[in-house]
């Protein structure tokens, strides 16, 4: 009896001994010959590349949120600006494709009755000096009175300048879409009867040798001329403290509207567009960067006369 007891013993001790060598071998990985591979090993690359990812976008989005030196900002932009003109410059010029879609922004205009361009132009023909000065304003306030406006907001609303800025920026990417995607003719290049004010007023002719290159004539499609027009007026309007600015804020886009129009370079839809991508812009601006806080204390100033 002794005996069949202690044989029972061993058993047990024998069977919990190799228990505890399987659960060793199983939570280690190792079974005899080898290592198994933990799960997380295979997961370790991708976990990587979204905090990579994540880290970047953080990055991005706290360098937009933020108002630096008049020299960076100066440099950053000049530099999106070059790589916009040669972007769009280098952009495929199929003028078939150009011819047809003018055409069919104009069948558009006429079936809503808004096809009045060249009415408009024809009007200010007949005014003495009129095409010089639409031709001067075209080159100039979209160049000037943009890069005021950007000046003016990083110099006396800081807080307020990287959603302007940032504005700017995803507006003008998404009008690089819409010129590789759909390459629209100009009035003035469709055939159509209209005059290029520009070249005859101001001597500036954009398809020269000089600056052929870096000009696509076919970039009508949104209109960016009104559309830095808008983001101008808005920021004058909502910033500006004088009465005097706000009001020239709140006419800019029309007398811009007016210029493109005149002069033979946009229809009311590449206007209409133009106005659809600083919306879209103005968004994914806020998504990026947020709306600015008030500080403390921060009390609204009378607005001056």
């Amino acid at each position: 009896m002794t005996h069949d007891k202690s044989a029972h013993r061993g058993w047990r001790w024998r069977t919990k001994r190799a228990s505890c060598i399987s659960t060793h071998h199983a939570s280690t990985g190792e079974l005899g010959t080898g290592h198994l591979p933990k799960p997380s090993d295979t997961r370790e690359p991708r976990s990587t590349t979204q905090r990579c990812v994540r880290e970047s976008r953080g990055k991005l989005r706290d360098w937009l949120s933020r108002s630096h030196s008049g020299l960076r900002e100066i440099v950053g932009l000049a530099l999106l600006y070059a790589l916009y003109e040669v972007v769009r410059g280098a952009g495929g010029q199929d003028v078939d494709a150009a011819m047809r879609h003018t055409a069919d922004i104009v069948d558009l205009e006429r079936s809503f009755g808004i096809y009045v361009e060249p009415g408009v132009q024809q009007a200010f023909e007949t005014i003495p000096y009129a095409p010089a000065v639409l031709g001067l304003l075209y080159v100039v306030l979209h160049f000037v009175g943009t890069a005021a406006t950007l000046v003016w907001a990083h110099r006396c609303h800081s807080d307020r300048f990287p959603l302007v800025r940032t504005t700017f920026v995803a507006a003008t990417a998404l009008a690089l879409i819409g010129y590789v995607v759909y390459p629209v003719a100009p009035p003035r290049l469709a055939g159509l009867g209209f005059s290029d004010t520009v070249t005859s007023s101001t001597g500036l002719d954009l398809s020269s040798d000089l600056l052929g290159p870096l000009y696509n004539p076919f970039a009508a499609v949104p209109s960016l001329h009104f559309g830095y027009a808008l983001i101008v007026a808005v920021a004058l309007v909502t910033l500006a403290e004088r009465r005097v600015f706000r009001i020239a804020g709140a006419i800019y886009p029309g007398a811009m509207l007016l210029v493109i129009v005149a002069t033979g370079n946009h229809f009311l839809i590449d206007a209409a567009l133009g106005g659809l991508v600083v919306a879209v812009g103005w968004l994914t601006a806020r998504w990026l960067v947020g709306l600015p806080k008030p500080p403390r204390g921060h009390q609204p100033r009378a607005s001056r006369r």
